[in-house]
């Protein structure tokens, strides 16, 4: 049974709530669930205290018997300095592509080919 820590949505249409529980990662994200051990208000402010609220000591006790948590609930155990979370680094995402880099030096080679015809 591949346990998972994980977020399970509630509310209404526009207005979300979340719960955090442990489930078998086959089951329905809003269905069945084994433990719950948290909630999640999204929609208050991000340095309220209600907005994250989480067991510890559940959580704890969880992950040391084999669940996983999700990428956000990974990052609310970070937060709370249950687990430490690696920063994700992707150093091309900000370079231009193949493309508009030779759209790049084919403007770049008109620019200094017109300055060189006009000296």
């Amino acid at each position: 049974m591949a346990l998972k820590i994980r977020l399970a949505r509630g509310g209404a249409k526009k207005r979300p709530f979340y719960r955090i529980v442990i489930a078998d990662s086959r089951y329905p994200r809003d269905g069945r669930f084994i433990e719950r051990i948290g909630s999640f208000d999204p929609l208050l402010a991000k340095d309220h205290a209600d907005r994250v609220k989480l067991d510890l000591d559940k959580a704890k006790e969880w992950l040391a018997k084999g669940a996983t948590p999700t990428d956000r609930v990974h990052r609310f155990l970070d937060a709370a300095g249950l687990l430490k979370r690696d920063p994700r680094n992707n150093p091309k995402k900000g370079e231009p592509g193949k493309k508009a880099q030779e759209r790049a030096e084919a403007a770049k080679a008109a620019a200094g080919g017109g300055d060189e015809a006009a000296a």
